[in-house]
């Protein structure tokens, strides 16, 4: 499988943990890209030119990471990482998902945001972003994960991850100590401990 990465993405990187969950690190040839330029090898794969976007062996283009995650959590012998279709405790983990993505998509929004003059509009695009990101956190310190079993505590891991990557200044760890906690245990396991971003 080929997968189109880059180092500093926070989907990427929760891609590259559900692979190394499942034991399918080694089945991956990452082919390091820059979205912002639109390459061409990119614009093949993934006509919306994001990262990450895998191809499989049999060639089918597959995005984004949500996507890209359900389909590796159908390789690999190791136990899965999406409980089964159907149950509550596949519902309880993609919302859990779901909320963790929506941690990145504001805390990416403002990262963007961030090179650009700061006129009262931006200001107010940062800050309801900002306050989205504060009431995600709210809710995962009233019900945190417990370990690192499936999709949605994959992806809180990471979000929580790239806030401490791109919004250091900005700490959350002592409004959330249960969601501390859990972070501290869990950033040792290899799906972490492995990916962590730069750049």
């Amino acid at each position: 499988m080929k997968l189109h990465f880059s180092p500093a993405s926070p989907y990427v990187r929760k891609v590259m943990a559900a692979a190394i969950a499942r034991g399918l690190e080694g089945r991956i040839e990452k082919v390091a890209t820059n979205p912002h330029l639109s390459p061409p090898e990119l614009l093949a794969d993934n006509p919306l030119s994001k990262v990450p976007a895998l191809v499989t062996d049999d060639g089918i283009a597959v995005f984004d990471s949500p996507v890209i995650c359900e389909y590796l959590d159908t390789l690999g012998e190791a136990p899965p990482l999406f409980p089964p279709t159907g149950s509550r405790e596949r519902l309880l983990a993609q919302i859990m998902h779901a909320t963790a993505d929506g941690i990145l998509d504001a805390a990416v929004a403002r990262r963007m945001q961030m090179a650009h003059p700061q006129d009262e509009a931006r200001q107010a695009f940062d800050a309801r972003q900002k306050a989205a990101i504060g009431r995600a956190l709210d809710a995962l310190e009233a019900a945190p994960p417990e370990g690192l079993s499936h999709i949605g505590e994959i992806a809180v891991a990471c979000a929580l991850g790239y806030l401490d990557f791109r919004f250091a200044h900005e700490p959350w760890r002592e409004t959330h100590p249960r969601l501390a906690a859990w972070f501290a245990e869990v950033s040792q396991r290899r799906p972490l401990a492995e990916t962590v971003p730069a750049g």
